[in-house]
């Protein structure tokens, strides 16, 4: 939300320090809270799924929640190779503000809000369904059924 907004200031101040001040701080501020909380989400994630019940491949909406965590993380890291461009833009006085203004940041922002919004409906509900793929303990089969039956 906050990279929203920096992103929506940075298009739509008048002022120019504002401006190049709002891509400076985003470079400096996604290195040090996004990257940083986008891996823990990834790796907490696995560890929750490997620790509870719901199992890493268990059930669709676990599998659909890692991989769009992941590629969400790819896409971050990527991308930081933009908010350096933008950052330098932002710090070189010789350039005007249409060429530090950058829209990329706001489409980037609502979508990582997007997949931010799936991921949570998806943990809250957790959609019925299991995958095809059964754990060693569903594909042996009923042993003491067996007997019972045997003895009757």
């Amino acid at each position: 939300m906050v990279f929203l907004a920096l992103a929506a200031l940075g298009l739509t101040s008048q002022d120019p320090q504002t401006v190049r001040g709002v891509y400076l701080v985003m470079e400096h501020a996604a290195w040090l809270t996004l990257v940083p909380l986008a891996f823990a989400s990834l790796v907490t994630g696995l560890v929750m799924s490997l620790g509870t019940a719901w199992g890493v491949f268990q059930h669709y909406w676990v599998v659909f929640k890692l991989v769009i965590t992941s590629f969400a993380t790819v896409v971050l890291v990527i991308y930081m190779q933009t908010f350096r461009q933008m950052a330098a833009a932002a710090s070189d006085p010789a350039l005007g503000l249409h060429a530090v203004r950058n829209p990329s940041p706001l489409v980037h922002a609502i979508l990582a809000l997007g997949i931010l919004l799936v991921a949570t409906v998806l943990a809250i509900y957790k959609p019925q369904g299991r995958n095809a793929v059964r754990s060693p303990q569903a594909a042996a089969p009923n042993v003491s059924g067996l007997t019972e039956l045997s003895r009757t």
